[in-house]
């Protein structure tokens, strides 16, 4: 070969190397960016080429699709009783993108997820279209619907949370006001002009904000009851029944403010069982304050304070502040000062409490399925911690059962149903100038078994103050959740 031919040879064999390297660049280094890249609009195409998989509640769907009209995009996703399922499956928007577990699982439910790519491969060879698979999840739609119809028919804005205290299934889990993920997952107009209403400057009401997850809030005296964990765990007291050494009036220590009750209760002295069924702020301020910010901060943990929980959508941490002085522990401690939760986070001390002492990690995913309805991932119940000995929870139980029984916490009373609770009536606002929040946390048993869970928060600002309190506004729509499922285990 000549000099000139053997230097175009080289030059093209050059060129080659280097398109090869181009190319495997662009397929392997680049694929991931490339594919994720919001100017792409190929993969948004194919995203929506084919039926999305559902979301699935008691073998049921609660999602669907619909075939578009007009645009790039053939299917949009549907969605029934969107506005009461919206905490539970987020949206899928060809506009607006996803949240929660229309996310989280988007592989699963497009049909890309990697454990789906060898029958995505069989039915690329047969020509048989692509599906998605289903997410399974752990709700019950009768207690749902109890925990939806309950927030809208007081009004306010709220929440609800229930799990099943002995796997740690959630149940439910409403908030209200909500929006239906309907009416933004298109790219029309009027989906345009829905996520415009739907935003929060636009919005006061925040419909998009989750509450039951993502919502903390003072929760009052329903945190007395990890006071009185502590108090157990720790051994300053080891009954329910013996008096404590709390005088009244009790000040607070390093202040001349004595902590006062509400109303003119029987708290001097008392009972850990009379100081939860009067919800005595003495009592358990002095406990909070005996035992210490860190005694008071380990028990706060064990139940999962200060800790994000992923369900697996994320919930925000729950506050039990550190280096507190002994007057802000004892605020603290009746679940005021800095001390903030979530709903979830008040369903799982109650769930500690129903399980005998033993807290299962909270979940809403039972399983993910293949389009063929084959298994590909079950979620197996998870133990999370132990906030009490089995001992000090049926001390505790017995204590919140008096509460239901001849307490605050009357209305949730459920005839043949053993059920325990604590009411919480939370200041919030400068100076406590705003209404409080309404909280009720409770189980229901039946026999030895305690199947439900439940804590629910109501804020009601156009209510008459006076009348506000979780026996009043809380305790009812947890007694028709409870009810709900111990009807559907019948």
């Amino acid at each position: 070969m000549n000099k000139p031919l053997r230097r175009i040879a080289i030059f093209c064999g050059l060129l080659v190397l280097t398109l090869l390297l181009r190319d495997n660049w662009l397929q392997y280094v680049k694929a991931d960016s490339l594919k994720d890249d919001p100017k792409n609009r190929r993969v948004l195409i194919a995203r929506y080429a084919t039926p999305r998989g559902d979301i699935i509640v008691d073998g049921k769907s609660i999602t669907g699709h619909a075939e578009t009209t007009s645009g790039d995009f053939k299917y949009k996703r549907t969605y029934k009783d969107g506005a009461m399922w919206a905490p539970v499956t987020g949206f899928v928007s060809q506009s607006y993108g996803a949240n929660q577990l229309e996310s989280l699982e988007d592989g699963i439910l497009t049909g890309n997820d990697d454990r789906l790519f060898f029958r995505n491969t069989l039915d690329m060879l047969t020509g048989k279209p692509k599906e998605g698979g289903n997410v399974v999840t752990t709700l019950n739609a009768a207690a749902q619907k109890a925990a939806y119809n309950g927030l809208k028919k007081q009004g306010g804005k709220g929440a609800v949370a229930a799990i099943e205290p002995s796997t740690g299934k959630i149940l439910a889990l409403a908030s209200f006001p909500s929006y239906d993920p309907s009416t933004i997952a298109g790219g029309s107009d009027s989906d345009a002009e829905a996520w415009k209403n739907l935003d929060k400057k636009n919005n006061p009401d925040d419909p998009m904000l989750n509450r039951a997850l993502r919502e903390v809030y003072p929760p009052g005296s329903t945190f007395k009851v990890v006071t009185a964990a502590a108090a157990l765990e720790n051994g300053l007291y080891t009954s329910a029944d013996a008096k404590t050494k709390s005088p009244l009036p009790w000040t607070m220590p390093g202040t001349t403010t004595p902590l006062k009750n509400e109303g003119n209760i029987p708290c001097e002295n008392a009972t850990l069982r009379v100081a939860l069924q009067y919800s005595c702020n003495t009592v358990f301020g002095k406990v909070g304050s005996d035992l210490g910010n860190e005694k008071m901060l380990e028990e706060a943990k064990k139940f999962g304070f200060d800790e994000q929980q992923f369900t697996p959508v994320r919930s925000s941490s729950s506050v039990f502040s550190d280096d507190m002085n002994p007057s802000q522990t004892a605020l603290s401690s009746i679940g005021q000062y800095n001390t903030a939760a979530t709903p979830l986070q008040m369903a799982m001390v109650a769930s500690a409490v129903a399980n005998n002492g033993t807290l299962m990690k909270p979940y809403m995913v039972d399983s993910l399925q293949a389009p063929n309805l084959d298994t590909l991932e079950k979620t197996e119940p998870e133990k999370m911690s132990e906030p009490l000995s089995a001992e000090n929870a049926q001390i505790l139980q017995s204590m919140m059962e008096t509460v239901v029984e001849k307490g605050t916490g009357t209305t949730a009373q459920i005839d043949g149903v053993t059920v325990g609770g604590k009411t919480g009536t939370a200041q919030h606002g400068e100076n406590n100038s705003k209404n409080p929040y309404a909280w009720f946390i409770s189980y229901a048993k039946v026999g030895d078994s305690a199947p439900v869970a439940v804590a629910v928060v109501v804020q009601d600002d156009n209510a008459v103050r006076e009348n506000i309190s979780g026996s009043g506004l809380a305790a009812p729509i947890a007694k028709s959740v409870m009810e709900a499922v111990v009807d559907s285990k019948k």
